[in-house]
């Protein structure tokens, strides 16, 4: 019989015990690997049943709208048509033809599809103010194949937002969310009817929150999303994990169809409204009467504000909540309701979804000082509307001025003004880049009233050695603060 020492048992002991380890790890791998494979697989097919369980509770509260709206089209007697306008020639050249009568008015109807979401048993559904605000006739075929009329409650071109109903009870209905508690990233579905493809559903997240500035609106605050959303999708229902209702998808960007951009107006925003309309068929915004902007670098630095973020006040409105409160022009506000203020949209749409009548607390910065004030909020008017001043300004000064003469006043509206009148903008100049105009009025420059161009001249001279001024200017209808850079 052969036998080994000790050494030699031990390396042998070695060997055999680092084989099987190597033997093992290679069975393993292809097992731990194909456990992983099989995980993954679970964890898709779980997320593909979840969504697909959202979807089958949601879709039956889910409708198609068809809107249908009578349009007059003028027919003009040339066959070619005109132009010109009749009133404007005779203006210039006199009376000289009879005129010939026009043929009546032609009439056709005009049709849209979208879609909406049953919030009440009794028929009460969510959609978009741009489908049905301007319809004669709105028609709604449910999940079940139901076709029935519809009467517009209320639509608000403000909000985007509009309230239907039919006659109709036990109806299957949609819970609305907290919009405020989504988060982005989070998974969304949309529900619609896009192209008419009755109850599609598409699945993305939640792209980004507070989206305001696109002109879609009044007011501004729209949630972005991926999901796919198309003509037709209007109305429809954007909806969280929990099946809740977040927002009404409302509009793409681009015309020519889903790009993966979305935009839904958040459903806190239209509960709002809704329970306006239930109420007392009338949308009523709160208001301070106040024309802000952003408080940008320049404008922080000419009002000697530093590592500060907040909304600049260009005009208070005379006898508003604002005037009543104490606020004044170049105001810095930074609080509103121990909440911070550092944007034009988000504080505009803070202010509006109060109801009038709500007392608010607002912390601004005064010449270097915080203050605390109180003001009871207002109702929004049609004088009150659009009070974000224009916020594309200036890279350079190339404007030129003159004295208000009373024939300049007259014809602009400066009836009671002084200041200098804006007589001509350098169209590639930061003015004109800026938005300031012809016609416009200098009323203040760094916070001094100047009266004449002498005044003007010598506000700039002083401002020279700064590089930059502050110009408080009145465009016919609000006020509202540039910071122009002097040319060296």
């Amino acid at each position: 019989m052969q036998t080994v020492n000790l050494r030699q048992s031990k390396t042998l002991s070695r060997y055999y015990l680092t084989s099987v380890s190597l033997i093992l790890l290679f069975l393993i791998i292809p097992i731990s690997a194909s456990a992983q494979d099989a995980n993954s697989i679970d964890i898709l097919r779980q997320t593909g049943k979840t969504f697909a369980k959202i979807a089958g509770k949601a879709s039956p509260a889910v409708v198609g709208i068809k809107a249908s709206q009578t349009v007059t089209q003028e027919v003009s007697d040339n066959p070619f048509g005109s132009p010109f306008d009749d009133e404007i020639l005779e203006r210039f050249f006199g009376r000289r033809f009879p005129r010939q009568r026009s043929p009546q008015p032609r009439q056709y109807q005009r049709s849209a599809q979208g879609s909406g979401f049953i919030v009440s048993s009794d028929g009460y559904i969510l959609t978009n103010n741009h489908l049905v605000g301007e319809a004669n006739d709105v028609e709604v075929k449910l999940a079940d194949g139901r076709e029935l009329k519809a009467k517009v409650i209320g639509s608000d071109p403000d909000s985007e937002v509009a309230v239907i109903k039919i006659d109709a009870n036990d109806l299957p209905t949609l819970a609305l969310a907290d919009s405020d508690k989504i988060e982005v990233g989070e998974w969304v579905l949309a529900i619609g009817n896009p192209f008419g493809l009755s109850h599609t559903v598409t699945a993305g997240i939640v792209s980004a929150k507070g989206r305001s500035g696109l002109s879609l609106a009044e007011y501004e605050n729209f949630i972005q999303t991926d999901a796919a959303i198309n003509p037709g999708n209007s109305g429809g229902p954007l909806i969280n994990l929990d099946g809740e209702v977040v927002g009404i998808n409302t509009a793409i960007l681009g015309a020519s169809g889903n790009i993966g951009i979305g935009f839904a107006v958040p459903i806190n925003m239209a509960k709002y409204i809704y329970d306006q309309f239930l109420e007392g068929g009338k949308v009523t915004y709160g208001a301070l009467g106040i024309i802000i902007r952003d408080l940008d670098p320049d404008l922080a630095e000419s009002l000697g504000i530093k590592d500060v973020k907040g909304i600049v006040i260009s005009e208070v409105i005379k006898d508003s909540a604002a005037e009543k409160a104490g606020l004044k022009r170049y105001d810095v506000v930074v609080e509103f309701n121990g909440e911070k203020v550092e944007e034009v949209g988000a504080f505009r749409n803070r202010v509006a979804m109060l109801k009038p009548g709500t007392r608010v607390e607002i912390v601004v910065i005064r010449d270097g000082s915080r203050e605390s004030l109180e003001a009871e909020l207002g109702e929004s008017s049609e004088q009150l509307k659009g009070t974000k001043a224009p916020e594309k300004m200036m890279k350079q000064l190339g404007i030129a001025v003159q004295n208000l003469t009373g024939d300049l006043a007259q014809r602009y509206g400066y009836e009671d003004q002084s200041g200098v009148i804006i007589a001509s903008v350098e169209p590639d100049s930061e003015a004109a880049q800026k938005g300031v105009k012809t016609g416009m009025l200098i009323m203040e420059v760094n916070r001094e009233t100047v009266k004449n161009t002498k005044d003007f001249d010598s506000a700039l001279e002083k401002a020279s050695e700064a590089g930059k001024v502050l110009l408080l200017i009145n465009d016919g209808r609000y006020r509202t603060l540039v910071v122009l850079k002097l040319s060296k």
